[in-house]
């Protein structure tokens, strides 16, 4: 299984008056590495415009730990925790280190929605084999499909 990660540094821009990052920019964060980790494989915005599909969020969590600093070098991994057997809802673990300290973490529930009927829906096969090779968390669940949107 694929780990996947990408080394972020933080920007004085990503700040907030008391010099802390600000709780948004890790959201931002998990958001660069997922679209990254899609671009990577061929799935990207263009991909997604073209074959009518895309993520959507129903749920993020983040938990902090450390407190991070302008210039910190960090690298954000991302996990599969969960998916639904039919591959529409999926759940997902990044973990924010700063060499060997986990400082923050952020866990979320997402689906695929297809964007002419606005409704949860499974994605193609080979998005689903490649989302699949994603490692996965220790604590990796089947989740319940649901009746969708």
């Amino acid at each position: 299984m694929e780990t996947y990660q990408q080394n972020i540094i933080v920007r004085w821009s990503d700040l907030d008056p008391n010099s802390h990052v600000r709780h948004s920019v890790y959201y931002d964060y998990g958001a660069q590495v997922r679209i990254a980790f899609l671009q990577k494989h061929g799935f990207g915005i263009d991909w997604m415009k073209h074959n009518g599909i895309g993520p959507v969020l129903f749920r993020e969590e983040a938990k902090f730990y450390r407190e991070l600093n302008s210039g910190d070098e960090l690298v954000i991994d991302v996990c599969l925790s969960g998916v639904s057997a039919d591959h529409r809802k999926w759940s997902m673990r990044h973990r924010i280190m700063r060499g060997d300290e986990l400082c923050a973490t952020l866990d979320m529930d997402g689906a695929w929605l297809d964007l002419k009927t606005r409704r949860i829906a499974p994605p193609p096969q080979q998005l689903s084999d490649k989302f699949e090779a994603l490692a996965h968390t220790e604590d990796f669940q089947v989740i319940s499909s649901g009746s969708g949107t």
